[in-house]
C-alpha cells in the first residue's frame, strides 16, 4: 500500500450511515455511457446514497473492480475502486470513492488487457499511464484528497475516471485489432 490520504483508506459505507442497495449495470451502447457525467456535490445525500450503491453493486458483481455512476444509469462524476482482491494487484488502497476526480499526474504508459461490466462480450489492449496522481473529493465530507498509486490499481482508476467522462475502455483501444472476445471459463 503507497502513501494515501488516510481519509481515503478509511472510508466505509458505515461511516456514511448508508446501506448499499445492488444496482443494475448499463451496457453499451447505452447513451448513458457516451456522454460526460455532471460534476456532483459530494456532500448530498444523493451522492452519499450512490456512492454506497456502486460499492455494494461492485462487490456482488464477480471480478469487478471498480464501478462508476454511468454504469448504473446515472450521469454523474462518481465512481469506486477496489482492487485489493486482484491477482494483478501490486499496490492498493482498499475501498474508496471519488467524486469529480481527474487525473493530475501521470507517467509510463503500458498497454495491457482490459474488460469491462459494461460491455460483457469483449476485451481490449489499451495503453495508459502505468503511475498517476488523482485528485477527488469523498462522499459525504467533500474534502479534496489525492491518490498516488502505481500498476493495476492506477489502470483502474484511468478506466472509472474515462467513464465519467462518457468513455468506455474500446475508445482507447489501438485499433480493431487490439478488441477481443471475452474468454469464457467453465
Amino acid at each position: 500500500m503507497s502513501a494515501v490520504d488516510p481519509r481515503v483508506a478509511a472510508w466505509t459505507e458505515a461511516e456514511l450511515g448508508v446501506e448499499g442497495r445492488v444496482l443494475d449495470v448499463v451496457t453499451a451502447p447505452a447513451p448513458v455511457l457516451s456522454g460526460v457525467g455532471e460534476r456532483v456535490d459530494p456532500t448530498s445525500a444523493e451522492v452519499v446514497r450512490l456512492a454506497a450503491d456502486l460499492v455494494a453493486t461492485m462487490r456482488v458483481s464477480p471480478g469487478c473492480v471498480g464501478l462508476a455512476a454511468p454504469q448504473v444509469g446515472v450521469g454523474a462524476q462518481v465512481f469506486c475502486v477496489d482492487v485489493s482482491e486482484h491477482p494483478k494487484t501490486r499496490e492498493h488502497h482498499g475501498t474508496f470513492v471519488l467524486c469529480n476526480a481527474e487525473v493530475v499526474s501521470s507517467s509510463r504508459n503500458e498497454k495491457a488487457r482490459e474488460g469491462c461490466m459494461s460491455v460483457p462480450d469483449l476485451t481490449g489492449d489499451v495503453k495508459r499511464a502505468g503511475r498517476i496522481t488523482v485528485r477527488g473529493q469523498l462522499p459525504g465530507t467533500g474534502e479534496e484528497v489525492e491518490v498516488t498509486t502505481s500498476a493495476f490499481e492506477a489502470r483502474a482508476l484511468q478506466h472509472e475516471i474515462d467513464h465519467c467522462q462518457g468513455l468506455l475502455f474500446l475508445d482507447r483501444a489501438a485499433g480493431a485489432h487490439a478488441i477481443y472476445a471475452r474468454k469464457t471459463y467453465l
